[in-house]
């Protein structure tokens, strides 16, 4: 079912091992798959990965990846309801969250962010789109880029 001659129904990315894939008159890099999540499966809950994960479902809950060499692949059908920690990720579906990824994102041309996108390489195909900021960090081996917060206030006392 899974690997060498997998076969992705149509219009979604691939689901093989490495390898260059065509998707309309673009080239996908795919790195391997370790997880797929079929398109008409909803997983409603956190979840965390290792290897590759191509996601066609739905997932409501926040995804991270574990080691530096994590990919999503998210087809055009697929959902992602939360926020998202990935080294890396090729994105053709949609998310409503932030997405976090301190290698490369590559965003096609169905593909939809509802939230800012942190990111240290970005290629974005005409079509994409994002409704929030784009925020270039610097790499930072193994390590996700956090949102910046806001300075705390500090509560000063006259008793002194």
């Amino acid at each position: 079912m899974f690997g060498k001659s997998a076969k992705s129904s149509g219009g979604s990315m691939p689901a093989s091992s490495s390898s260059n894939h065509s998707h309309g008159d673009q080239k996908i890099r795919s790195a391997t798959i370790d997880t797929m999540i079929g398109k008409g499966t909803t997983i409603d809950g956190d979840l965390r990965f290792s290897g590759g994960l191509h996601v066609e479902g739905v997932i409501k809950g926040n995804l991270a990846a574990d080691g530096e060499d994590a990919t999503l692949i998210l087809s055009e059908h697929g959902h992602i309801q939360g926020e998202v920690r990935v080294p890396s990720m090729v994105l053709n579906g949609m998310i409503d969250g932030d997405v976090f990824a301190c290698g490369k994102v590559e965003l096609f041309e169905k593909a939809r962010i509802c939230g800012d996108v942190y990111y240290n390489l970005l290629e974005m195909a005409v079509g994409a789109e994002v409704n929030g900021k784009l925020v270039r960090q610097k790499p930072e081996t193994g390590k996700f880029a956090t949102p910046p917060t806001a300075p705390i206030a500090q509560a000063s006392t006259d008793d002194e």
